[in-house]
């Protein structure tokens, strides 16, 4: 028993120490050495031999993707293509339809892969101007754009290359469109359910926060709010400054389009033909080439995309190797923030008493693993205040088990990828969340001016969502 006490107290202590600012890369090693203390452990040994191999797992894993995203989204930053983007939608749909506007302009690049940091900077300017315009409360700016860009485009819209959607595919050898049917139903859910949240706010809510939109953020109070998220706040703000002449709306569509067009075409065709045609006799077969095929797909998605924007916006980008090494440098903070937290997971799962807790989590509603799952997925993304941590965490350590659960229960592999992603993207926006604290920085509004309507559309409404994918699949299964 103490040594289950030995757990909540570790995972106490994360929460404690992440909503108090510290770094993940600090927090999860003393809450790791914590429980292992408590269960009477080693904790170098712990530390050296399972949480580091754990966390070294994950980057061999996942790396490249960071990277990738990282400087694809870098690209549509500096080539001004994100910024024209959220312009068009602004000018299309126009102050009266502000709140929809800004959510779109979010949900365009997001699903893209462009990095929610580059679309609060890229966004807020242009949804400061829309509100005041229309007179509404700049209190409802953090959470009309952590409805376009902190939910369905993160979890839930098939095809999406945010992380969220890839680290289940090496689990359960699905790609990036698995349950498609299950995936739009549970966007529709949580961009309904926002919208009418926000537009019925505006209409009736009471704020703290003035009419007048916010102004353009502070880089020391962003400095300091958004320690460890990966970014460069001076960069990020002399980005708008990059580009002479923006790209014609074409182009700066193209790379959303493409990147997700070409993720579906070498996830459905030119992959399954390669693996099939030359890794017969292969190492790389015997590896099970297709639980890799999605992650795969992505990857070479991106890497064509930026070639292709490279070469189309070669004059907008003067400083390309700089442009190229900020995009990388701001992958690696978020990946590592995401591997120690696997790694954490890992020195709790070697420990006697996780036999419980797992026994426990695996024992809620045994005959459907999707409540199981869903349920821990949830809340570990709470606890850690990350949803690809908390995701990592419950796969890392429980993912063998719930595919065999899932087969056995004659669930589809691709109906546990989706329900997994849209799961985790429920309590991980919690007041400790670290996107959900640089946005606010972005906005220079206050946790009490505006969290309780970032709340209710990055948490209600996701965790709605998932109620109702839970109906449909188990009335449909996976469609």
């Amino acid at each position: 028993m103490s040594g289950v006490l030995g757990i909540l107290a570790a995972l106490a202590v994360l929460i404690l120490l992440a909503y108090r600012g510290v770094s993940v890369l600090i927090a999860a090693p003393l809450a790791a050495v914590l429980a292992v203390l408590v269960a009477g452990g080693p904790p170098l040994a712990a530390l050296l031999q399972t949480m580091m191999p754990a966390l070294g797992g994950f980057l061999a894993q996942f790396l490249a993707l960071f990277v990738l995203g990282a400087i694809f989204g870098k690209l549509m930053e500096d080539t001004g293509s994100a910024r024209a983007l959220a312009q068009m939608l602004a000018d299309r749909l126009g102050p009266a339809n502000a709140i929809p506007a800004v959510v779109l302009a979010c949900a365009a690049l997001t699903y893209g892969g462009v990095s929610l940091f580059v679309v609060a900077f890229a966004v807020q300017p242009l949804a400061a101007a829309l509100f005041t315009r229309a007179r509404l409360p700049s209190a409802l700016i953090p959470a009309t754009i952590a409805l376009g860009a902190f939910t369905f485009t993160m979890t839930a819209l098939p095809g999406t290359p945010a992380i969220q959607n890839a680290i289940p595919m090496p689990f359960f050898g699905t790609t990036a469109f698995a349950a498609p049917g299950l995936g739009l139903v549970g966007g529709a859910v949580m961009l309904g359910f926002g919208l009418a949240w926000l537009l019925w706010r505006a209409r009736h809510g009471r704020f703290t926060a003035p009419a007048e939109a916010a102004g353009p953020p502070d880089p020391a109070r962003l400095r300091e709010m958004a320690q460890g998220e990966g970014f460069d706040i001076a960069e990020a703000r002399r980005g708008e400054d990059v580009v002479a002449l923006p790209p014609p709306l074409l182009l700066a569509v193209a790379p959303i389009v493409l990147v997700v067009a070409l993720n579906g075409l070498f996830a459905g065709l030119v992959l399954p033909a390669i693996d099939g045609a030359g890794l017969a006799d292969s190492a790389v077969a015997a590896a099970d080439p297709a639980k890799s095929r999605g992650l795969r797909a992505m990857l070479l998605a991106l890497a064509v995309t930026i070639v292709l924007m490279v070469l189309a916006n070669r004059r907008r980008l003067p400083r390309l190797v700089a442009t190229l090494g900020a995009g990388a440098n701001a992958a690696a903070i978020p990946a590592l923030n995401t591997a120690v937290l696997v790694g954490f997971g890992a020195v709790v799962a070697s420990l006697p008493a996780f036999s419980m807790v797992r026994d426990a989590v695996l024992g809620i509603a045994p005959d459907n693993p999707l409540i199981s799952l869903s349920i821990a997925v949830n809340i570990l993304a709470g606890m850690t205040g990350s949803a690809s941590g908390g995701m990592s965490i419950a796969l890392a350590t429980m993912g063998d088990t719930y595919l065999a659960r899932g087969l056995a229960a004659g669930i589809a592999p691709e109906v546990l990828h989706r329900v997994t992603a849209i799961a985790t993207g429920g309590l991980d926006a919690l007041p400790h969340n670290g996107a959900v604290v640089t946005l606010l920085a972005v906005c220079r509004l206050t946790h009490r001016e505006s969290y309780a309507d970032i709340f209710a559309v990055a948490c209600v409404g996701p965790i709605l969502a998932l109620l109702v994918v839970l109906v449909l699949a188990a009335q449909f299964g996976a469609f």
